[in-house]
């Protein structure tokens, strides 16, 4: 009898044992599930991203348009910055160039900076990266050809991008931007 209460005893302490194992192993099992993901962050290469701001000492404020349409604003806009003495810059599309050469001449007479806002302003991510520097490269000449400088910037159309489309841009030394401020006109 002696010997049966031994062997219930270690039988009990060895389920109890076992037990415990158990509930450590599954433990470790649902840390890792939920963690996962942000262990994937960790370990995966950083984003590539557009600039969105830059931190400076002074409270400034960087304005910026995008011209891909019409250009019947412009000549007020010109007329406005001019009369407060704001400087901004212009993301133009390389079709917007061909229509209207003589406002952008305008633009950068006036002392705004004429940037790149793509040739046909088309989804990036849906392009090689072959196909997103010559578009680039396309608005780049477009934009030199009528200003005499050749853009380093540019906002990507649609705000839409991925790495490889940053990639890119960076590849043929230009910085993409991005606005983290939007403001419109009811």
């Amino acid at each position: 009898m002696v010997k049966e209460r031994e062997r219930i005893k270690i039988w009990f302490i060895g389920k109890r044992w076992w037990s415990a194992c158990a509930c450590l192993c599954l433990a470790a099992v649902m840390f890792y599930v939920v963690n996962y993901p942000a262990a994937v962050g960790a370990s995966a290469s950083a984003r590539q991203l557009p600039i969105y701001c830059v931190q400076r000492d002074q409270k400034l404020v960087a304005i910026s348009f995008d011209a891909a349409w019409g250009n019947e604003d412009t000549q007020q806009l010109i007329d406005i910055l001019g009369q407060y003495k704001v400087p901004a810059t212009f993301f133009v599309v390389g079709e917007w160039v061909d229509k209207f050469p003589e406002s952008v001449k305008a633009l950068h007479d006036a002392g705004h900076e004429v940037m790149n806002h793509s040739n046909t302003h088309a989804h990036y991510p849906q392009l090689s990266a072959d196909e997103v520097t010559a578009d680039l490269n396309a608005c780049n000449d477009k934009i030199e050809a009528v200003t005499g400088v050749r853009p380093t910037l540019v906002r990507l159309p649609y705000g839409d991008y991925d790495d490889k489309s940053i990639s890119a841009v960076r590849s043929i030394g230009m910085e993409p931007i991005q606005w983290d401020v939007e403001a419109s006109a009811t």
